[in-house]
């Protein structure tokens, strides 16, 4: 699609992904806006500036809950697209903060929806949408059961058993405050487009990772950890749950997904956006250590059991009907159900360099955890969507930008 000339429109585009968004649109000629909460201009104002975009992008500033300002962002920017990933997107902090959740994500797409109608705009509007609005997928009729043993609420109930790949027609059983509040924007943005005939498309991304992401995340929390370890600032790698299994993709890969629902989105329709792969938290990690140097020969826990040798090995061997790169441990605990838990207290990584120790730190464990995740992204691969980035190419490129010593936090 030819971007020069249009007029684009950006909800938090100083953010980690709507600062990469901004500066592939302005790379291609376009006229990019982006409405941005005053309060946030100095906060993000790094990822602006990493990207060279900070003297070309065209400041609103203004707030989603006031729909005022949201309808003079309309006039000033007369928006051809408008892509709406603005929101509070930490799953941790939404369980600590609810209602201030639920009053930017869903009061805030209320009146950009309806800052739009009122003023007729003639928009295509993509919504960011999130794979956390599936919440609990069911991968094996042990976790079933197992989570009703433990009391869980599973609604709606499974018709069929495993649930994964993930497709558009999944149930939604979101798990935490934020994932209930992208579920409202969600279908508030397919209902606009049935009931008003406004032009909306819903993508659904599954993590997606990359250079500048926020440190609260957990692959961040992952990579400057490693980076630490690496110049000798930190003795051993603090993390939560391990088990947690996550599609994560580049985030470039991601951006050229919202410019191609952009350009061939079918109008009140959601859009998978994934790798159609799944990997571990503790893969996560492991493979970073790997990249950054420590050839891994085996794990264990901390209290001397579970043990995995050549824990990194790279196996094909099709998942849930889907070929993809893992670990070896990433197939243990697949197929055979090691699973490791606070009375654990952590893991010895033993390696050519000696032991790395990963220790577990309860407070990161979540209320409500998502199990795990594998998308099916056949819907938006039918209208161009590829995916060219591997989990490598990921954790590297997370991993450089934290070698920058003003990086590491």
């Amino acid at each position: 699609m030819n971007w020069n000339g249009k007029n684009i429109l950006i909800t938090g585009a100083n953010g980690f992904v709507g600062s990469y968004l901004a500066k592939e649109l302005l790379d291609a000629g376009a006229e990019v806006y982006g409405f941005i909460r005053p309060e946030d201009m100095a906060a993000m104002e790094k990822n602006l500036i990493d990207k060279g975009i900070k003297d070309k992008l065209i400041m609103l500033e203004g707030d989603l809950t006031d729909i005022t300002s949201l309808a003079s962002a309309f006039d000033a920017s007369q928006p051809d697209y408008l892509f709406h990933l603005a929101a509070q997107s930490f799953v941790e902090l939404s369980f600590r903060r609810p209602l201030e959740t639920q009053h930017i994500n869903c009061i805030g797409t209320a009146n950009l929806l309806e800052a739009a109608r009122v003023k007729d705009m003639d928009t295509k509007m993509i919504f960011a949408g999130s794979s956390e609005e599936y919440g609990m997928v069911l991968s094996s009729e042990e976790q079933y059961h197992s989570a009703l043993k433990d009391g869980k609420t599973i609604f709606p109930e499974p018709t069929a058993i495993p649930e994964l790949p993930v497709k558009e027609s999944n149930p939604l059983r979101p798990m935490s405050p934020y994932a209930v509040s992208k579920v409202y924007g969600d279908l508030l943005m397919q209902n606009y487009h049935h009931s008003f005939g406004m032009d909306t498309v819903v993508s659904r991304a599954f993590n997606h990772e990359g250079a500048g992401r926020g440190i609260m995340f957990v692959t961040s929390v992952i990579t400057n950890q490693i980076m630490k370890l690496k110049h000798q600032e930190t003795d051993r790698i603090l993390i939560g749950n391990l088990n947690a299994f996550r599609d994560w993709s580049h985030v470039n890969d991601i951006i050229q997904g919202y410019l191609l629902l952009a350009a061939k989105g079918k109008s009140g329709e959601a859009y998978n956006q994934g790798s159609m792969r799944t990997n571990s938290v503790l893969s996560y990690i492991l493979l970073g250590l790997d990249k950054a140097g420590w050839n891994i020969n085996s794990i264990e826990t901390i209290n001397g059991d579970k043990n995995v040798d050549n824990p990194v090995e790279i196996n094909k061997d099709p998942i849930f009907g889907v070929k993809f790169d893992k670990t070896r441990v990433d197939q243990i605990m697949l197929e055979e159900g090691l699973e490791y838990t606070i009375q654990d207290k952590g893991i010895n990584v033993n390696t050519d360099q000696g032991k790395v120790v990963i220790e577990f730190n309860p407070d990161r464990f979540r209320p409500a955890e998502v199990p795990m995740i594998l998308s099916d992204n056949q819907k938006i691969q039918k209208i161009g969507g590829k995916i060219q980035y591997s989990l490598s190419d990921v954790i590297e490129d997370q991993l450089n930008y934290f070698d920058l010593k003003e990086n590491r936090v």
